[in-house]
């Protein structure tokens, strides 16, 4: 799944994540694969799952490329 670090960064400030955040817009590239970017994502303290729950609670998820 591809997302743009920038709809990350917007649905984790909004959640007042913001160490996260912080971690995500040092470590990550401007389009995060989740697949590729795996690594990096735990390393920030997110796994697959909980950014998928984020992204939908944020109400990106109809944003998302497959």
């Amino acid at each position: 799944m591809q997302i743009s670090k920038e709809q990350l960064l917007q649905v984790l400030r909004t959640e007042g994540d913001n160490d996260t955040a912080d971690k995500v817009a040092a470590d990550l590239p401007d389009q995060i694969d989740t697949d590729r970017d795996g690594d990096a994502l735990a390393a920030a303290g997110l796994d697959r799952t909980q950014l998928m729950a984020k992204l939908a609670a944020g109400g990106l998820g109809g944003t998302l490329a497959p």
